[in-house]
C-alpha cells in the first residue's frame, strides 16, 4: 500500500463534497509529475485530501478505488484520472504551517513543491499527519 496527497481548492471541489458524493473521479490534472503520480496509484492506496487556497490544510482521508484511466475531461494530450472515495475526516485539520515546521513532515513534497496537485507521502509522514490530525484509521 502506498500513500498520496491530493490537493483541491475548496471552491472547486471540497472535502465535504467528496464526503457527500462518497467517491469521485479525480480529473483535470495537467502537470506531468502529478499525472505520473496518478498513474502510480493503486486500488486501496490511502490518500490525504488537502484544501489549498486560504485554508491550506490536510482535512480528510480517502482511498483509491479505481486505478488510472484516460481523463475524460482532457480534450487533447495523454492525461489520466483515478477514482477516490472518502474514508474519514481528520478530527483536527493539519495546517501547511505545521507541516513546514514538523521534523518529519517538512520533507513532504507538499512543503517542497507546493504547486504539485498529486504527490507521494511516506508511511512515516502519513502516520505523522494522522497523529497531528488526532485521527485513527
Amino acid at each position: 500500500m502506498n500513500f498520496w496527497l491530493v490537493k483541491s481548492e475548496p471552491e472547486a471541489y471540497s472535502w465535504s463534497a467528496l464526503t457527500q458524493d462518497g467517491k469521485t473521479a479525480w480529473t483535470g490534472v495537467r502537470n506531468f509529475a502529478a499525472r505520473n503520480n496518478l498513474r502510480a496509484m493503486k486500488a486501496g492506496d490511502i490518500v490525504g485530501f488537502y484544501h489549498s487556497g486560504a485554508e491550506k490544510s490536510v482535512v480528510g482521508i480517502a482511498r483509491t478505488v479505481k486505478t488510472a484511466y484516460p481523463d475524460p475531461t482532457a480534450d487533447e494530450g495523454d492525461w489520466s484520472a483515478v477514482d477516490i472515495a472518502a474514508v474519514k475526516s481528520l478530527a483536527k485539520p493539519v495546517k501547511l504551517a505545521a507541516i513546514k515546521t514538523d521534523r518529519i513532515l517538512k520533507e513532504m513534497t507538499l512543503a517542497r513543491r507546493p504547486r504539485l496537485s498529486v504527490s507521494p507521502v511516506t508511511r512515516e509522514q502519513f502516520a505523522r499527519l494522522l497523529e497531528l490530525g488526532e485521527t485513527k484509521v
